[in-house]
């Protein structure tokens, strides 16, 4: 076999994520120098193969990285600042700190407001901006939003190749198949995960699956870049080889050991609990499910099924796409399965109660709190509906790009009526980030499924059957729209503005934007129709408008960071880092 050429960037990263898997959890380590780690000194046994199997995932994979200055940014998890531009592209928050860009990746290219000529311009659209803010130079300076996301994956990725790279030789107790096929599980699970999360997200990617056989600490890596497609398609690769090694196991409690072992002992709470492998394998269904959904256009803009968008770095869902989302979510997750998700804790966290996440950083009254609840958010809830309860509007806050009535409450102060989510609680261990996939986000996409594939009134309801579940689990107490007598164009309202309160925080706001054609410009046949917009006139409080027309025209897959294609530049037969559609 050719021996791959090395990527210095992916270098770097490996030699990170070894050394902050063991020093991160050094304290559970008695075999060798936790000062000194190395795989031929620390990872001899059970304990050294599991404590770097969960360093590798937790430390490397979601933290910032404090103590190594590359990787410091805004909050301290992947959950603070990755989720975070999700949700400020999806228009759920705003924000006004200039950190990252947080305050201006999301203005978009124009406002009209509702008498229909008076136009709010950005002078800094979204793509020269992010491709200005695209060098090595800005990411050391921490306002390169391309660099933090392919950070992670990619260490992510490089660390489970180490663990995968040593778990056959480690002497187990007990059932030494069952135990290391639970290893290698986890590490296809997680790899399935981060190349979902460079697909999803960039044009091109990087795909890494080999130590290099001449150094333990780094992996190997090419200048081949591949699109996002083929990105996407190793995730499910890796993905569907974790259900395959789960289908394998004969001891459970093997498996439990290890999986109890692997999983932050504090997240192991709520749906946080180990999934049983059932339970896992239903998981790797919703991801799959999730996979095809938001890396495919489906437009419904301006409430039309029939939107169309000219041109984009993707395609368009096709029948076959919606049977197979369908089929893969009617075996997905179960209300009552463990999930992947994790919580804050007092000592030692994954991530901080107070900045981990990108609720914790919308807690707070408007005026000082780092992310802000968007209007366009808020006008998705029925007026009785409970989870208003979360929020509060005394205060009304203004600049120049957006403002907001609303509040985002701390639960532990001021809980919504029992039985209805809690979209904020600054507690430590109380509020649950979403780190894979939900019964609710598996639940939706059975519904958008159905209604999309629908063509009678008793499919329709059978779509939105599943919406109304969602909103039963989550207390929201609103009247069932199934049997209403919605239209599928009336019913795919429904869904979105489900989608769009129901999976808030949750990193998945932009992709829906995204699939739904809102991002695009409107001339391409995007744009958002008939939005709330509180618009700042200079005066105290602004002056609300309800049926705003929004040109975002967002970059649909961003280039891969300058810090990869600058060291490691592209074949010039590969993909390239740098979308050639916009």
């Amino acid at each position: 076999m050719k021996k791959m050429k090395t990527n210095n960037f992916i270098r770097v990263i490996s030699f990170t994520v070894f050394a902050l898997a063991i020093f991160g959890c050094k304290d559970q380590l008695n075999v060798g120098n936790p000062n000194a780690p190395s795989l031929a000194t620390n990872v001899v046994n059970e304990r050294g193969i599991t404590t770097l199997a969960k360093g590798v995932v937790y430390t490397n994979g979601f933290q910032n990285g404090e103590n190594v200055v590359a990787f410091g940014w805004l909050g301290d998890s992947y959950f603070s600042l990755n989720y975070g531009y999700s949700e400020l592209l999806g228009d759920v928050i705003g924000a006004d700190a200039a950190n990252e860009l947080i305050s201006v990746i999301n203005v978009p290219d124009y406002v009209i407001l509702d008498d229909g000529t008076s136009k709010i311009v950005n002078t800094s659209p979204n793509i020269p901006l992010m491709r200005a803010y695209n060098t090595r130079a800005q990411s050391g300076a921490g306002y390169n939003p391309t660099y933090f996301q392919w950070l992670n994956a990619y260490a992510l990725i490089n660390g489970c190749n180490i663990v995968l790279g040593q778990t056959d030789g480690i002497p187990y107790t007990g059932d030494k198949v069952s135990k290391a096929s639970t290893i290698k599980a986890w590490c296809y699970w997680w790899k399935g995960w981060a190349y979902a999360a460079v697909g999803s997200l960039y044009y091109s990617g990087l795909l890494i699956d080999e130590v290099d056989p001449t150094n333990e600490n780094f992996s190997a890596g090419n200048n081949n870049y591949v699109p996002h497609d083929v990105v996407i398609a190793a995730s499910d690769k890796f993905y569907t080889k974790a259900d395959s090694v789960l289908n394998t196991i004969t001891s459970s409690a093997d498996y439990s050991e290890v999986l109890t072992n692997l999983i932050p002992a504090y997240f192991q709470t709520g749906h946080g609990n180990p999934p049983t492998i059932t339970e896992w394998r239903r998981n790797i269904k919703t991801m799959l499910a999730r996979n095809i959904l938001v890396n495919k256009l489906s437009p419904f803009v301006n409430g039309s099924l029939n939107a169309t968008i000219t041109k984009s770095s993707t395609t368009t869902m096709t029948t076959a796409d919606w049977n197979n989302v369908l089929t893969l979510a009617q075996a997905g997750i179960q209300s009552s399965d463990n999930v992947f998700s994790g919580v804050s804790a007092d000592k030692n966290p994954v991530f901080s109660t107070s900045g981990g996440t990108v609720s914790a950083m919308t807690v707070g009254t408007n005026d000082g709190t780092t992310f802000k609840i968007s209007e366009r958010f808020m006008q998705n809830f029925k007026a009785a509906d409970k989870r208003l309860k979360n929020f509060d509007n005394s205060l009304v806050y203004s600049n120049a790009n957006f403002g907001t009535r609303w509040s985002l409450n701390d639960a532990s102060a001021t809980p919504p009526p029992s039985g209805t989510i809690a979209y904020g609680n600054l507690t430590a261990g109380a509020y649950e980030c979403f780190i894979g996939s939900s019964y609710e986000e598996n639940q939706l996409m059975i519904a958008e499924a159905k209604i999309r594939l629908a063509s009678n009134q008793a499919q329709i309801d059978d779509g939105l059957s599943y919406v109304d579940a969602v909103r039963a689990y989550q207390g929201a107490g609103v009247p069932a729209v199934s049997g209403t007598g919605l239209t599928q164009a009336q019913a795919m309202t429904e869904l979105v503005k489900e989608r769009r309160v129901a999976l808030v925080f949750r990193g998945l706001s932009y992709y829906d934007s995204r699939r739904w054609g809102w991002t695009y410009d409107i001339s391409n046949g995007g744009g958002s129709y008939g939005n709330t917009f509180l618009y700042n006139d200079g005066s105290a409080n602004g002056v609300l408008n309800t049926n705003v027309t929004i040109n975002y025209n967002f970059l649909d897959y961003w280039d891969v960071p300058a810090d990869e294609t600058v060291l490691n530049p592209p074949a010039t037969s590969s993909a390239g880092g740098k979308n050639p559609n916009f």
